[in-house]
């Protein structure tokens, strides 16, 4: 009998609460090893996205306080013209996958969240510790990602520099578990063959010798389900997010099976049908101001303007680019335009310095971007005017936009209306 102080709170804390015959080292360790190969990917995906951004520049940074989680920042680069699509894509589409896998190590590692007491020794407080931050940086991590995807915030904070700090947190909590469990995990999967366990029927499914770790239920109850019934369950989940998901990130007919994508999958018929963030009406553009009154204000050796009409009339360019969101999804679409170079030259300005662009949508981390020096003097970078052969939609930036290679679908500004060539430091 414990003594008055040891005793339990509650029925969770008691190990015999806790009776799946399926819960133990061997599967806890199985779950593991596919997120312990997925999410530093996961990881490393994320914080190219934001070195992406190009957070040094002037009106970039959303993160400001970032301090020393900065220290791999590093300039953009324009090519390969497909690299922030990849990585962003692979970054959201791997997280989802992700998930029910996430949510299954969860299930088969919960008594230890309940172990009491607490802690019985410096090593198991550092085990527990690592196990909440563990627990805790994941589930901050995944739910503030997919809330993001979806463009819910109900957070009360910022969800770029919490998911930024969040990342780093997490990524020193898997490290630290790693160190501290990585034998054990070893030891645990040599324990059972995988492929015995994908043959084991439900009428032979046995609980796995008692741990010293409190994995394996003290009293387990009869197995309603096999071990390979539970693994194909998760495999099968994580298959359903893959395929609902990938879609987005794809060109042609499997756009239309990415049920998960977070802005539909029907944009109206032509040449505009591709993916719109963030619309017209939802930022408060009205067709008055992108129309015949519209003047784009080029600002570098001298100030002047044009109407869409002298744009039109300049040496236009068509490229294939791709736009890829922060939220997973991606398009590649022909883009036609005057160069961001020559407009520079038009004005006075060499570009080499980058340039500063603004948009008429007022407020908002769409509204404003500066493009470095590379992304400015590419050849490949457009202010563009027309995309698969067709005038811009309102919703895709009409009268003008900016399209620049491997640039995250943020800094591809639309409705601009002033770019500020600023000379080389």
């Amino acid at each position: 009998m414990l003594r008055g102080e040891e005793r339990p709170p509650g029925p969770f804390f008691r190990p015999e609460f806790w009776r799946s015959p399926l819960r133990g080292p061997w599967l806890t360790s199985v779950f593991g090893i596919v997120l312990l190969v997925g999410i530093p990917i996961v990881a490393v995906t994320g914080l190219v996205s934001y070195a992406a951004y190009n957070p040094r520049l002037p009106g970039n940074d959303i993160t400001p306080e970032r301090g020393l989680f900065g220290f791999y920042l590093f300039d953009w680069p324009t090519s390969p013209i497909w690299l922030y699509r990849l990585t962003q894509g692979v970054h959201v589409i791997l997280g989802l996958t992700l998930l029910p896998v996430l949510l299954a190590k969860l299930w088969s590692v919960i008594p230890k969240l309940f172990a009491w007491p607490p802690a019985t020794s410096a090593a198991q407080m550092l085990e527990r510790a690592s196990l909440l931050l563990l627990v805790g940086g994941a589930v901050f991590q995944f739910v503030t990602g997919i809330l993001n995807i979806q463009l819910f915030y109900v957070f009360p904070f910022s969800f770029y520099p919490a998911h930024l700090y969040g990342a780093w947190v997490f990524l020193a909590a898997l490290v630290a578990h790693v160190v501290i469990k990585l034998p054990t995990a070893v030891t645990a999967l040599r324990s059972r063959s995988l492929r015995r366990e994908l043959r084991t029927p439900l009428r032979d499914t046995r609980p796995e010798p008692p741990d010293p770790h409190g994995l394996v239920s003290p009293a387990p109850a009869p197995a309603t389900v096999s071990r390979r019934g539970l693994l194909a369950f998760v495999g099968g989940g994580s298959l359903a997010m893959f395929g609902l998901s990938v879609g987005q990130t794809l060109d042609g007919p499997l756009r239309r099976t990415a049920l998960l994508a977070p802005h539909g999958r029907d944009y109206g018929p032509g040449p505009n049908d591709f993916q719109v963030n963030k619309t017209a009406a939802s930022v408060g553009i009205v067709p008055a101001e992108t129309g015949s009154g519209w003047r784009l204000t080029l600002v570098g050796a001298r100030r002047m303007q044009l109407s869409r009409e002298d744009l039109l009339a300049l040496p236009l360019r068509t490229y294939r680019l791709p736009i890829a969101c922060v939220e997973g999804w991606s398009t590649e679409q022909a883009w036609t335009g005057v160069r961001l170079a020559d407009l520079a030259r038009l004005c006075g300005a060499t570009g080499d310095g980058g340039v500063y662009v603004r948009s008429l949508q007022r407020g908002g981390v769409f509204s404003h971007a500066s493009l470095s020096a590379g992304q400015t003097t590419d050849p490949r970078s457009l202010l563009a005017l027309r995309v698969n052969g067709a005038d811009l939609s309102l919703d895709h930036g009409f009268p003008a936009r900016i399209m620049v290679p491997n640039a995250p679908g943020v800094h591809n500004t639309k409705w601009v209306r002033e770019l500020d060539f600023r000379p080389a430091s």
